[in-house]
């Protein structure tokens, strides 16, 4: 494997707090050395000059839909769509087909990616058999197979003593629970956030309570059981003010949020695009002014993108027949550089710690830090570079996205993995 050599680039790593203009030498999947003016022979050189270097971003929060679901994404292209959005590291929910309920699956997912993958994928395994929230999951096999969370994503656990059985094995396994919060009785039949807008458009609403009392519930659970809880894309004021509280008491407690919610509210969706179709939906105002908010102050952990991939057969129908989701690997950064640091909401350092120790912290994963000694994974982008999204140039399969023409100020400029340089701009 031959030696990389990163040079003149703005170095900016939230682990340790560096901030400065340095070089970064990768050797045999490590970076080996650090600092200003390094010199090595036989090496291939990449020039970072005006550019921002920082440790791989990780997204905890992607769905690769396979096996299954191929005809939506694939791990080869989902995997592409990650580095070109300056991802070095994926995490995949377990909702394919077969669920990944079990060590066979999860043995799967990984072989693939050894095989297809350009980022480091990790699995993350169901919470219960086939996510049916009945009868949990193989938990221990699973984690032994290389599971690193687990979950039941869009099929949220609604039985409260099942869930409090899954912490339960969760904590003797020390593996984290990540739920989607989401009452499905209170969402029943819901198509968009409730609120004027869904009045307005005469859709049925899908009310706010439907994530507060899931969040309620599962932090209760989680102080009970001494399991630690992350909330999957909150979306509300009132989520967050939870989980801002179960902060304070020092429970085991964490969140991410989406770029999408950050960036877009109901308000702002044209009449029954369904590019703009997900789930959590889009909130108010209010509600997105408080997830900000809560970045600002820290009770955000993380920042996932949520990617849900769907074949434009399926997702252009009448809105109310559509499935719910957006992609959203390739705009993650740009999203995020816009709403949150040119508005100058927060620093750069901040934002690269959403996508990096952050999620590393929850996940207990050995990435999303520059150190000498470390995977050689390195994010490069550009903050001021000016450029339009074409989602028909994306690298996933499907093109469910609202940002599609959307001109941006800030993009990935390369991506490297494991010391190879896997995508450039």
């Amino acid at each position: 494997m031959p030696k990389l050599l990163i040079k003149n680039g703005r170095v900016i790593d939230p682990a340790s707090g560096r901030d400065e203009v340095g070089d970064i030498l990768i050797k045999g999947g490590l970076i080996v050395r650090m600092g200003p003016n390094l010199h090595a022979t036989g090496v291939i050189g990449f020039d970072a000059s005006g550019m921002v270097v920082t440790p791989g971003f990780i997204d905890m929060h992607v769905h690769l839909r396979e096996p299954g679901f191929e005809h939506a994404e694939t791990i080869e292209s989902g995997s592409r769509a990650a580095v070109a959005g300056g991802f070095a590291s994926i995490c995949c929910m377990p909702n394919t087909s077969p669920v990944n309920d079990d060590a066979t699956v999860t043995r799967y997912i990984l072989e693939r990616a050894r095989n297809v993958a350009v980022a480091n994928v990790y699995p993350i395994g169901a919470i219960t058999e086939d996510s049916a929230g009945e009868k949990l999951a193989s938990i221990g096999s699973m984690k032994a197979a290389g599971a690193v969370a687990i979950s039941d994503d869009g099929r949220p656990v609604m039985n409260s003593r099942v869930m409090r059985r899954a912490m339960e094995y969760a904590r003797s396994f020390d593996i984290p629970v990540i739920d989607h919060c989401e009452d499905l009785n209170l969402s029943a039949g819901g198509d968009m956030h409730e609120g004027f807008p869904s009045v307005r458009l005469g859709l049925h609403g899908i009310p706010s309570s439907s994530e507060d009392v899931m969040v309620a519930r599962d932090i209760l659970l989680a102080e009970a059981t001494g399991a630690r809880f992350h909330v999957a894309h909150l979306s509300t004021r009132r989520s967050l003010e939870m989980v801002a509280q179960a902060k304070t008491r020092r429970l085991p407690v964490t969140c991410e949020v989406s770029p999408h919610h950050l960036a877009l509210t109901d308000a702002d969706m044209p009449a029954y695009d369904s590019n703009y179709k997900m789930r959590p939906p889009l909130r108010s105002a209010s509600d997105q002014a408080a997830l900000v908010e809560g970045i600002v102050s820290g009770v955000v952990d993380a920042i996932a993108t949520d990617h849900a991939p769907h074949p434009g057969s399926e997702k252009m129908q009448e809105f109310e027949k559509c499935p719910f989701g957006i992609i959203g690997l390739e705009t993650a950064l740009a999203v995020t550089l816009e709403t949150l640091v040119h508005s100058g909401r927060i620093p750069l350092m901040r934002m690269i710690e959403l996508f990096t120790t952050g999620p590393a912290r929850i996940l207990g994963l050995n990435r999303g830090r520059l150190a000498v000694g470390a995977p050689g994974d390195v994010t490069i982008f550009d903050p001021e570079l000016r450029w339009t999204y074409d989602v028909n140039r994306s690298f996933s399969k499907s093109r469910n996205s609202p940002f599609d023409g959307r001109t941006f100020r800030g993009a990935p400029m390369a991506t490297v993995v494991r010391g190879v340089v896997v995508w450039r701009r």
